[in-house]
């Protein structure tokens, strides 16, 4: 399986709006800026994150983004499906048994299985709150340069 920028930019734009969302609610613009991604492609991705339910737009001169729920409620999973849409690793639908004439003798159906429970498992056990955790602690380290692209500068 490979992510798409949408996954990985979404996910970055995410645990920033974690992050600085605490207090009042996030532009995309300072997003955009922080985490170099265009602001025009940060609005598409905002938008599947709101239809997904993960986000929430506010209104007004102060407005911008907050997340729906708390960080520590929303997993990697949970934006990675929104995003890129199913995460199996190969179009089979064997494993499924249904839709696949080989599904009753097919023995790769196990590879895809397991193959798609491990990565579902590992992406649904990381919350957004232990890469907030993650990211105070490198951005905190006494950096330089570090700082700078925490900071969102150059």
């Amino acid at each position: 399986m490979k992510l798409s920028t949408k996954g990985r930019y979404g996910l970055r734009a995410l645990v920033d709006l974690a992050q600085y969302s605490e207090k009042a609610p996030v532009s995309i613009n300072s997003i955009a800026a922080r985490q170099d991604i265009s602001e025009r492609y940060l609005e598409q991705l905002m938008a599947k994150l709101k239809k997904a339910g993960l986000i929430k737009s506010i209104r007004g001169a102060a407005g911008g983004y907050v997340l729906s729920k708390s960080p520590s409620e929303i997993s990697v999973g949970d934006v990675l499906r929104a995003l890129e849409g199913d995460l199996e690793p190969a179009e089979c639908s064997a494993y499924h048994e249904e839709g696949c004439k080989a599904a009753d003798i097919c023995v790769t159906k196990y590879v895809w299985k397991k193959i798609n429970e491990s990565i579902n498992d590992t992406v649904d056990g990381i919350g957004l709150d232990e890469l907030v955790a993650e990211s105070k602690q490198v951005c905190g380290q006494k950096d330089a340069n570090r700082a700078r692209k925490c900071q969102g500068t150059k």
